[in-house]
C-alpha cells in the first residue's frame, strides 16, 4: 500500500513541475561524462529524461526507468524532440524486471535515498545485476546524518551497506534547498550552519569490482 501511495504520488507530481525537475543536467554528471568512454549507461528514477538526453548526446547507449507512468511519458517526448535514442520503461527500482545487464555506468539523482528502508537491499540486488565489471554507479542523496530533519535520506547504515558491495571513489558533501533539485546549487558550502530550508547532502561515486 505504501509503494502504491509513493508511486501515484509521484506520478501526480509530474502533471506539474517536481520541484526536484530543473531541466539541466548536474556538473557531477558532465565532469563524468568528460572523463570516461561513453558505453551502456542506465538513469535509475529518470524522471523527465534530462539526463537521459545529456548521456545519449555524448554518445551513450542509454536507459531511462522511473516508477511514475507520467515521467517516462515525458521522457519518451523530451528524448524524441532531441533527435537522440534512448529506452525507456516504467519501472521500480527495485525490481528491474525485464533490465539487463551490463552497464558499465549507473546514475541515481535523488531515488535511491527515498526508497524505504526495506527496498534499499533489493535496489543493491538490481544494481549489483545489472552493472558491469568495474562499472561506475554516480548517485546523489540526502544525509540522514542532519539530525534536524526527518524523512527520507541515507543514514550511515545505508552507507555502510553499499560499501560491502562497491567501492567508493569520491564522495563531496554539502548543503541543499530540500524544496529544489541538487542541480540548483553550482557550488555547495563546506560549512556553517543549516537553515530550516537546508539539508545535508552528498555526491557519491562507487565502482563494482567483480
Amino acid at each position: 500500500m505504501q509503494n502504491l501511495f509513493r508511486r501515484l504520488l509521484f506520478h501526480y507530481w509530474y502533471f506539474g513541475q517536481p520541484p526536484w525537475d530543473t531541466g539541466v543536467s548536474p556538473p557531477e554528471l558532465l565532469q563524468f561524462i568528460q572523463e570516461h568512454e561513453p558505453g551502456r549507461a542506465i538513469d535509475i528514477g529518470c524522471g523527465t529524461g534530462t539526463n537521459v538526453v545529456t548521456l545519449a548526446k555524448a554518445g551513450w547507449q542509454v536507459t531511462g526507468v522511473d516508477f511514475a507512468p507520467r515521467a517516462i511519458k515525458l521522457a519518451r517526448q523530451k528524448v524524441a524532440r532531441a533527435g537522440v535514442r534512448a529506452e525507456l520503461s516504467v519501472k521500480d527500482a527495485t525490481k528491474l524486471k525485464g533490465i539487463d545487464g551490463p552497464f558499465d555506468f549507473a546514475f541515481d539523482l535523488g531515488c535511491f535515498h527515498v526508497i524505504p528502508q526495506d527496498g534499499k537491499n533489493k535496489y543493491l540486488e538490481q544494481l549489483d545485476r545489472i552493472l558491469a565489471p568495474h562499472g561506475f554507479w554516480l548517485m546523489y542523496g540526502f544525509l540522514k546524518s542532519d539530525t534536524l530533519h526527518a524523512g527520507h535520506g541515507l543514514s550511515e547504515a545505508d552507507i555502510r551497506g553499499i560499501l560491502s558491495r562497491l567501492t567508493l571513489l569520491s564522495r563531496r558533501d554539502g548543503f541543499d534547498d530540500k524544496r529544489s533539485s541538487p542541480v540548483d546549487k553550482r557550488s555547495m558550502p563546506r560549512s556553517g550552519s543549516v537553515d530550516k530550508g537546508k539539508k545535508s547532502s552528498a555526491w557519491f561515486l562507487f565502482q563494482k569490482q567483480e
